[in-house]
């Protein structure tokens, strides 16, 4: 067991469930205020798969898998936005000349968050230490004899002051029957998931559930390994994400709709929606300036909605704004567009309803407008991205945590339910019994938001001074951590 001696009791032990990028920028941002104040942490960067700094979205290797926002936007550190471009323009990098408007592979920001970690790493010690684990998490327990919480992990129990679930997108659960088959792939980010895919011979033929990014670049990988091979994703709307238009001047800097203005009182989606459609109707070709202005302000306008619009907003709207938030980078939507072209990339837009295996292969039933088909497959694949409802997900600890109520889900079972600091709440809608705190994809219900590197790098930057504050509140008035 990792137990706390009499010297370790000076400083704050703090474990991080997660080592993507929301765990790593968090670590990033506690060991840069280590090592500035002296303050001695000694951080657990806890991975179940050992892709500490990559996680789900950055271990990919395939070039053609590229990140779909510009260099220009994808800083780890909220107060230095040239930091990734600079480091990416270094000689250590190894990629050239890299500008703002640049879309860096994947893989290649993955190596970033981890050099950008090493960096904060060597900078913090001797006041501050982070050990990397690679295990599972199955559940977290209050101590008894102090304030903390106990960790059961593949190593063993984890004694921890704090503890922060940057568990990511949970990925979703096949919404309909399918056999327990390894024909059939329910998160082809986990590693080597599509290895066995990728490396037949000859072509094949694939399902994939969903027609977003996911979807993307399953199917650029999958037909760039096997020439020949046929992608059919079958999505209820059957919409593709936009195309990003680059790096453009437009007004988001000084975008405002009425809505903005109005800072008491419950913010209707019905005013939202009229605003928006007025400022689109007036300049079309604008639905990217028109987008990133009103980015920002989502937090604030979803935290004031009532419960009924935002299930509306879920029911009827979600897809259409993820479409023109997600954005394809201009080479990804070429590849697309090709694939179509060639018949290698099939678009169905209904939903699937079951998947059964005859024979050694896959047939899928799908429902289009009233219409039933069936697909022959060779794999089924899951490409509907993080799950939808929180409840549903397939992991043991979030199971855990419910079920013991150290946690809640949020009232639309988006994800955790907290308070706007991030501390989640416990089952009596208090802070839970452990200090225990999230941040990223778990605070859809509260932010919707809050997804991708600009808002989960301030959350860790506003996370680790909130942690380290606390420690140091705790100190001074010689109470326990």
């Amino acid at each position: 067991m990792h137990r706390r001696d009499s010297q370790e009791a000076r400083q704050l032990t703090i474990a991080i469930v997660g080592g993507g990028a929301s765990g790593t920028l968090l670590a990033v941002q506690l060991l840069r205020r280590s090592a500035e104040s002296g303050t001695r942490l000694r951080i657990w960067l806890i991975d179940e798969h050992g892709r500490h700094g990559r996680g789900q979205a950055y271990a990919t290797h395939h070039p053609s898998h590229l990140l779909n926002a510009t260099a220009g936007r994808m800083s780890a550190l909220p107060g230095d936005p040239q930091h990734l471009v600079a480091w990416a323009n270094s000689s250590a990098a190894g990629q050239g000349h890299v500008g703002q408007a640049t879309f860096l592979p994947r893989a290649v920001y993955g190596r970033y968050l981890l050099e950008t970690l090493a960096a904060a790493q060597r900078a913090a010690l001797p006041f501050g230490r982070l050990t990397r684990m690679t295990s599972a998490v199955t559940a977290i327990r209050p101590l008894s004899r102090r304030k903390g919480a106990r960790l059961h992990t593949g190593h063993g129990p984890l004694e921890a002051d704090v503890v922060v679930l940057a568990t990511g997108n949970v990925p979703a659960t096949l919404p309909f029957d399918a056999p327990e088959t390894g024909a059939v792939i329910t998160d082809p980010w986990r590693p080597a998931a599509l290895d066995l895919v990728t490396s037949g011979s000859g072509g094949c033929r694939v399902v994939v559930v969903g027609s977003g990014l996911t979807m993307a670049d399953v199917a650029i990988a999958i037909t760039g390994a096997r020439p020949g091979s046929v992608v059919h994703a079958v999505s209820r709307h059957g919409l593709l994400p936009r195309v990003h238009p680059g790096e453009t001047q437009g007004p988001q800097n000084s975008f405002w709709l009425p809505v903005f203005a109005q800072e008491q009182g419950p913010v209707r989606l019905t005013d939202v929606l009229w605003q928006v459609r007025q400022e689109l109707s007036a300049s079309p070709d604008r639905w990217h300036q028109v987008m990133e202005g009103l980015r920002p302000h989502v937090p604030g306008l979803w935290s004031r909605m009532p419960d009924d619009d935002r299930r509306a907003f879920l029911r009827h709207l979600a897809r259409y704004w993820d479409v023109h938030r997600h954005l394809m980078p201009p080479a990804t939507a070429a590849r697309i567009t090709a694939l179509r072209q060639s018949g290698q990339l099939v678009l169905h837009q209904g939903r699937v309803l079951a998947a059964r295996q005859r024979a050694g292969r896959l047939t899928v039933l799908a429902d289009s407008a009233g219409n039933r088909t069936e697909l022959d497959a060779d794999w089924l694949i899951n490409g509907t991205g993080g799950t939808v409802d929180i409840t549903a997900a397939a992991s043991p600890l979030l199971r855990d945590l419910f079920s013991s109520g150290l946690a809640r889900p949020d009232s639309l079972r988006l994800g955790i339910d907290t308070n706007s600091a991030g501390t989640v709440l416990g089952a009596d809608g208090r802070p839970s019994a452990v200090v225990l705190h999230t941040l990223g994809p778990p605070l859809r219900g509260l932010w919707y938001e809050t997804t991708a590197i600009p808002e989960i790098r301030n959350q860790a930057a506003a996370l680790a001074e909130h942690i380290t504050a606390t420690f140091a509140a705790s100190r001074s008035s010689g109470s326990a951590a």
